[in-house]
């Protein structure tokens, strides 16, 4: 077992990571056991916050506009994490969100994770789930609020040294950091073309679009802009 690490913990909108972004960063710093920092924002997205996402997360649009700016939130965490293995419960999708962040922002974010869900995979093979709220209960963990990413991480936190107590005899290797991989390549953000011509299609279709266009990544407004010319047709001079 591991006692310096950061205890990491995302609230996103939505499970892929070319396409959706970072809503919620939770991140506690632990040094030789004891709690010594903490990361915990809300990031504004650049768009809607699904009906889905606000009623798992709590967290509204409202809310998230009011977040860190997207970039700067990224560049914080990465410093917050330094030269540290992260941990937390499902950690791959975590390391995957802020990776493929890092990269489009030319920042590094090569880790070493401890995975607690993989830990509860093989210790605990008979229980009928192992989510995080699902063994938080099962091994009485309290937890205020759940899906908010600062109490979940540090309930992946305690999940870990639970599991460590609770299987002493088990390989030491299953409780210690291993290289995460996620590979990602750059995006480029939308072209100043393509933000004026999609601009000019919202205002001649007169169509409101869930996400704010300066937010677009060069991919995505391709797509955007092909989308809208097959539903509603290109502009007519």
């Amino acid at each position: 077992m591991i006692d310096t690490y950061v205890a990491l913990d995302l609230e996103t909108t939505g499970l892929n990571p070319s396409r959706d972004r970072i809503l919620e960063i939770g991140a506690v710093k632990i040094v030789e056991g004891e709690e010594r920092e903490v990361l915990s924002t809300l990031v504004n997205p650049g768009r809607e916050v699904t009906p889905r996402i606000q009623e798992l997360t709590g967290i509204t649009s409202e809310m998230a506009s009011t977040g860190m700016e997207y970039q700067a939130a990224v560049k914080r965490l990465v410093e917050f994490c330094e030269d540290l293995p992260i941990m937390g419960h499902n950690i791959l999708f975590d390391y995957s969100f802020v990776k493929r962040a890092a990269v489009n922002y030319g920042l590094s974010f090569e880790k070493e994770g401890v995975d607690t869900l993989k830990i509860a995979r093989k210790l605990l093979p008979d229980l009928e789930h192992r989510s995080l709220e699902y063994l938080c209960a099962y091994y009485e963990i309290p937890q205020k609020q759940h899906h908010r990413a600062e109490e979940d991480a540090r309930s992946a936190k305690c999940l870990y040294e639970r599991l460590h107590r609770e299987f002493p005899q088990s390989p030491p290797e299953l409780f210690q950091p291993a290289p995460l991989i996620y590979q990602a390549k750059r995006q480029s953000p939308i072209t100043p073309a393509q933000k004026g011509y999609l601009n000019d299609l919202l205002k001649y279709h007169k169509i409101e679009i869930p996400v704010q266009v300066d937010s677009l990544m060069k991919n995505e407004a391709s797509r955007m802009i092909d989308r809208i010319i097959l539903e509603h047709g290109r502009i007519l001079h």
